[in-house]
């Protein structure tokens, strides 16, 4: 599920403590006082290391728990009121803010990648290659979605797909072999073959390739 981050960065609240602009970071799956979870995907805290309830809870949990930890202040979205989280480090919670950018990036391309799975099945009617290859070539796409939109490569029918197949960089190997594989089908249901020299495309029974030249 996409979480709509944007709402948590218009009114960010400052700590109390140090003034300082709370960050906006992801909020762990377990809530470590009870089991449960925070009820919100977004907890404002404090990062600050000069921020007094940090300086000052390593002293505090040692001489209560007696053990190195220490507090970071902190604010449910949509509440002033105050609590503290216990944290085993300074870089505690500092890999977990949020960048905006990136979190909206992400957003557009899953739109992108829903669009494509909707306008999958009416695109080997309109022989349109887009939907398939903005599956095939979306790294972070489903694997279902992808697979099923490289076995309709064959009934588009566009030898378009065959550049950016070899030029992509894969990193699922199964997902490589199977559009491999595929284009191979298309060449020959087309009677074209990749010239080995210059890599474009001839007519299968070609001897000259009629790009570089060269005997084939």
């Amino acid at each position: 599920m996409i979480t709509d981050y944007k709402r948590y960065f218009e009114n960010i609240p400052t700590c109390p403590h140090c003034k300082t602009e709370l960050s906006c970071c992801e909020s762990p799956a377990i809530h470590v006082g009870d089991g449960l979870g925070w009820g919100s995907d977004v907890l404002y805290i404090c990062l600050n290391d000069e921020c007094s309830v940090f300086i000052n809870g390593w002293k505090q949990i040692e001489i209560q728990y007696g053990h190195s930890s220490s507090y970071r202040y902190m604010q449910l979205p949509g509440s002033s009121e105050s609590n503290v989280m216990m944290v085993g480090s300074e870089d505690a919670f500092k890999g977990s803010i949020i960048d905006l950018e990136v979190v909206e990036a992400q957003n557009i391309r899953y739109q992108k990648e829903k669009k494509a799975l909707e306008d999958l099945e009416s695109s080997t009617k309109e022989k349109d290659l887009g939907p398939a290859m903005q599956l095939i070539l979306d790294e972070a796409a489903g694997v279902k979605g992808r697979k099923k939109a490289i076995s309709m490569l064959l009934e588009i029918n566009d030898l378009g797909c065959i550049d950016p197949i070899r030029n992509h960089k894969f990193r699922d190997t199964s997902i490589e072999t199977e559009c491999n594989m595929i284009s191979l089908q298309l060449l020959k249901a087309n009677f074209k073959k990749e010239c080995p020299f210059c890599l474009e495309l001839v007519k299968s029974k070609a001897r000259v390739c009629i790009h570089c030249k060269k005997e084939l």
